[in-house]
């Protein structure tokens, strides 16, 4: 290798250590949970996973797994379309459309395979892309595949929104597709989403949505921001993960228009040239499909434990961008001392870890907590102590 070129990353890494924006990953000896253990350390409270409803520790789920393994094997050794459909692959499907209620489903191994084979199968250069611009990077590398023209508006600003609609029609696009998280992932905000339909219904335009961060435990019976929202049937597709609140392991999903699935299957890339979803995981999936329909007792509790722990950090001086999610920035700004805050929080009992550049926008580290139905109340008043703590030891 060019010793040239590997001097050139060498200086980029120095750049990203004196940043302070480095990312060290942790080594976890245990399962995930409410409590882990880093490295030979002792059990610390984990307040930093996408764990929202605790199943990635539920013994149903755990116990599904093992079936699944024991019926349809470890894996595939084959993508879909050849011999890598099984029938455990076309119930989680349409479990996950009857739950959406959408027409059908297909299964990826990621949701950031998801949004990566959905633009350019159904986009061509003739069409146009509008896309929030906090939207996650799954969905901005999904548009750069797309020949379609690319239009970025302000973050859930609506009067943008229709400004790049206005453009969009202006420069005679044939199809126009609007994108958008439905929860910002660093920030818990959720999108305006019957703003959006609105706008899309003047504009003739499609709207899609990744679900992610909200699918299993939004809306009054947990299935995602188009239920909290009231726009069920009024989103054209919906892009979700399986590895969140719906067990926690990998996998993701587009749902939506039957012709869209249809297409998708033909021709979406990361669904034709990548192995077949692990059966174990579509076994797991669908077990936590069956515990949220049979009670709304796991998101009642994270609804609960997420207004306790926001109302807290508030009182005790903290900077939290406004919300219900259980994701809670706790704003710092500087990279440096987000890094120094976590490993103090780790100290003291906590995981958490500090949130940079290029992550979120220069300037707005952060410290992003999240809630889950796991955690008991002494969970989290140990952890509003901890950064209570921390932060007056740092004179924040």
């Amino acid at each position: 290798m060019s010793e040239a070129f590997l001097q050139h990353l060498s200086r980029q890494l120095d750049d990203i250590r004196a940043a302070g924006t480095y990312k060290n990953e942790r080594v976890i000896s245990t399962p995930q949970g409410t409590f882990v253990r880093v490295a030979d350390g002792k059990p610390v409270l984990n307040m930093c996973a996408n764990n929202y409803l605790g199943l990635a520790q539920h013994p149903a789920i755990r116990e599904a797994g093992h079936r699944g393994l024991d019926q349809w094997g470890y894996g595939l050794a084959s993508v879909r379309f050849i011999c890598g459909t099984q029938g455990v692959h076309k119930q989680l499907e349409d479990r996950l459309s009857a739950f959406l209620g959408t027409d059908d489903t297909i299964l990826y191994s990621s949701c950031f395979d998801a949004n990566g084979g959905l633009f350019e199968t159904l986009l061509g250069a003739e069409d146009a892309v509008i896309s929030d611009e906090l939207n996650h990077a799954s969905i901005i590398d999904g548009v750069r595949l797309c020949k379609a023209q690319r239009f970025r508006y302000k973050n859930n600003d609506l009067a943008d929104l229709e400004a790049k609609l206005i453009e969009a029609t202006n420069a005679k696009a044939r199809f126009k597709l609007i994108a958008t998280d439905g929860v910002f992932s660093m920030d818990g905000l959720y999108a305006n989403l019957p703003g959006v339909c609105e706008l899309a219904d003047k504009y003739d335009a499609l709207v899609m949505v990744d679900d992610s961060h909200a699918v299993g435990f939004t809306g009054p019976t947990g299935r995602g921001t188009h239920e909290l929202q009231g726009v069920m049937g009024r989103i054209d597709i919906l892009t979700g993960t399986l590895g969140k609140a719906l067990g926690g392991a990998s996998g993701g999903y587009t749902s939506g228009r039957k012709p869209i699935i249809d297409l998708l299957r033909q021709r979406s890339r990361p669904y034709l040239f990548s192995n077949t979803l692990a059966p174990i995981i579509a076994a797991g999936s669908l077990a936590a499909l069956e515990l949220l329909t049979q009670s709304t007792e796991l998101r009642d509790r994270l609804e609960s434990n997420t207004t306790y722990f926001r109302t807290e950090m508030t009182r005790r001086g903290f900077t939290i961008t406004p919300g219900t999610h259980p994701i809670t920035p706790i704003m710092l700004g500087d990279a440096a001392l987000a890094a120094k805050f976590a490993d103090a929080m780790l100290a003291k009992g906590v995981y958490v870890i500090g949130f940079s550049y290029p992550v979120v926008p220069l300037g707005k580290a952060r410290i992003r907590t999240q809630v889950s139905a796991a955690h008991t109340r002494e969970d989290l008043e140990f952890a509003i102590q901890c950064f209570s703590e921390v932060k007056q030891e740092l004179g924040i």
